[in-house]
């Protein structure tokens, strides 16, 4: 029988990763290998083992635990030896159904103890992390369908005309949906798909752009215009400003879906390095060295 793989490395963190980098790191494998959107053979297993590593990392006192005697914390039995004294009760394992999946866990904290970092199953991890109703439970039978958005009508917010079941309906979407959002509208989900974008990157409600500046801005300042999702902006640039710098534009981000205010945006630099120099231009060059 194969060992388990270790949680930290199914989830591609460090044994020194915080909470939020254990839980961003989750919510974008539980995306890559969620079985509504991956058909590929043993995503529904990825999906599990993912969840499993969750469950524990994201919890402090099991975290801890694991980190001292890895799997074998969680073992049955293991337990009169003492490594499950924090665990009581055993495990327990749920079912749930859904069209053609079945998905199955186990959760080893026992008294009430909530497990997946306080929630009491994985399904409401994607209630909190992607909205909707958590797709495998039971009842949860509604039609689902998908649409696909630019990065700046999901950034913004749109209104979509589809056609549902012959009928045509208009859809406003809320400014802020991120890629795999679900939503509901009376009586059906509507599954977001945010197409990339070669401007800009989202990470949360955070949005990066790459912007090239001419050598002789970056030694000497200037002004240019940098691209935001609403606009374009004046940005002045520092004499002797290095490649890299990283500027901040407050509130310049998306809005936060579930709350208020928006992130930021941030301008990385990069200096744009002439291929071809004139000879006055090398001699200047050679007096600044």
């Amino acid at each position: 029988m194969p060992s388990k793989r270790d949680y930290y490395d199914i989830l591609g963190v460090s044994k020194n990763a915080s909470k939020e980098e254990i839980k961003k790191a989750y919510r974008k494998l539980a995306l890559q290998y969620h079985p509504d959107r991956n058909k590929t053979s043993g995503a529904n297993d990825k999906f599990k083992e993912i969840n499993e590593a969750y469950e524990v990392l994201s919890d402090p006192k099991k975290k801890a635990t694991y980190d001292q005697f890895g799997h074998a914390a969680f073992d049955p039995r293991a337990r009169p030896g003492g490594f499950g004294q924090g665990f009581p009760g055993g495990g327990s394992t749920r079912t749930y159904k859904q069209g053609p999946f079945t998905y199955t866990y186990t959760t080893y904290g026992g008294g009430g103890s909530p497990g997946f970092g306080g929630f009491s199953d994985p399904f409401e991890i994607f209630e909190q992390f992607f909205g909707g109703a958590a797709p495998f439970r039971q009842g949860s039978r509604l039609p689902r369908y998908g649409i696909s958005l630019s990065f700046i009508e999901a950034a913004k917010g749109c209104e979509e005309e589809v056609v549902i079941e012959g009928k045509r309906r208009k859809l406003k979407i809320p400014a802020g949906v991120d890629d795999g959002s679900r939503i509901r509208f009376g009586d059906f989900y509507v599954t977001i798909d945010v197409k990339p974008d070669k401007t800009f990157q989202r990470e949360g409600t955070d949005v990066f752009v790459n912007h090239q500046i001419p050598l002789s801005m970056s030694v000497l300042g200037g002004t240019t215009e940098v691209s935001t999702i609403d606009g374009e902006v004046k940005l002045k640039i520092r004499a002797g400003t290095q490649p890299g710098t990283m500027i901040r534009l407050r509130g310049r981000g998306i809005k936060r879906l579930r709350g208020y205010g928006r992130g930021d945006q941030y301008i990385r630099l990069q200096v744009k390095i002439p291929r071809k120099l004139t000879k006055k231009q090398k001699e200047v060059l050679k007096s600044l060295s």
